[in-house]
């Protein structure tokens, strides 16, 4: 079984930073994709950013320039750095890991518990 372990989030004021980690546990034997999603209230949950591994990091057009995605490999982590945060911005934000658990042959999505990212001044 694969986990997801978020942290960070919290309120912070319009045009201030934040800074979500996510940490995979488990029985691992790779994680093609690490990501974030974010979801609003009554909405589905959205793409916020997104890193293969060895790729290009893959940004939703409205975070594009203020967001940044970092994973580390050997760790099985990645972080979201949120720069010029907008009240709009304010959801609940996902981990979510595309992984192969030991033995499978196989990717599944994990997703991890959530995260509230609230921007209000």
């Amino acid at each position: 079984q694969v986990h997801l372990v978020e942290s960070g989030g919290g309120l912070v004021q319009p045009g201030g930073s934040l800074k979500l980690s996510c940490a995979a546990a488990g029985s691992i034997q790779s994680i093609p994709t690490m990501g974030w999603y974010r979801q609003f209230p009554g909405k589905q949950r959205e793409l916020v950013a997104s890193l293969t591994t060895g790729g290009s990091p893959n940004y939703a057009a409205s975070v594009q320039g203020r967001f940044s995605i970092s994973r580390d490999n050997a760790k099985n982590t990645t972080t979201l750095q949120m720069n010029s945060l907008k009240v709009e911005d304010t959801a609940v934000y996902y981990c979510y890991g595309g992984a192969v658990p030991v033995g499978a042959r196989f990717v599944y999505p994990y997703w991890g518990q959530g995260t509230q990212v609230t921007v209000s001044s």
